[in-house]
């Protein structure tokens, strides 16, 4: 497998139809089809499938099926605590990386892979890869799509259908797309959860 295999994590041009790529690729793929076919009832065995698929899978990691992955999550590398909606898209080619506490809603796609503008490249099917992080206690909203190379801050909140082509930094809201910083996380939102909608504080005490 050696030198194109070594080229999926350093951001160099590759081949990705490589024999000694897809041959392990397929591997990855298989038991992600297996994992999609588990019913929700099978929680336990999800948690196991998850702890032989992904690169690093924390504790207490659920993921909906169905879930996507060029490399069946093998370069997934998931905090404790993690959550995903159905149909979490991971095109990783190259390492993602999720950190504790993380909410992620429906049909996300979080991409690694990138294609040469250049048409000539394209033509030959060359690609490159970019990681992907994103921080602590994060929630990414319904549809939103992370581009390579993008790191996202510790306890930010990103908009349902935002696309993210930029890094976004810690501690705000972002929408849009391009996806942009709309304020930071404040006092208000201590008191407020939704529009005008108080915080019980002494009521959600009783859940600890």
């Amino acid at each position: 497998m050696g030198e194109m295999k070594d080229k999926l994590h350093t951001g160099e041009i590759y081949f990705p139809n490589d024999k000694g790529i897809m041959e392990e690729q397929v591997v990855y793929q298989d038991m992600l089809c297996e994992y999609n076919l588990t019913k929700p009832s099978e929680a336990e065995k999800r948690a196991k499938m998850l702890k032989s698929m992904l690169g690093d899978c924390g504790e207490g990691v659920y993921i909906e099926a169905p879930f996507y992955a060029n490399f069946g999550g093998k370069h997934c590398h998931f905090g404790k605590m993690v959550y995903a909606n159905y149909h979490l898209t991971c095109v990783d080619d190259t390492h993602i990386y999720i950190g504790d506490y993380t909410m992620i809603g429906p049909n996300v796609t979080i991409a690694t892979a990138g294609h040469p503008i250049l048409p000539e490249l394209r033509e030959k099917l060359f690609q490159y890869n970019m990681p992907v992080h994103i921080g602590r206690n994060c929630w990414i909203g319904a549809g939103a799509v992370i581009m390579p190379g993008v790191t996202i801050g510790d306890n930010t909140v990103i908009g349902a259908g935002s696309i993210v082509t930029k890094d976004i930094p810690a501690d705000v809201v972002a929408v849009g797309n391009p996806c942009r910083v709309m304020r930071k996380i404040s006092e208000h939102d201590r008191k407020y959860y939704y529009k005008d909608r108080e915080i019980q504080w002494e009521e959600l005490e009783t859940y600890r």
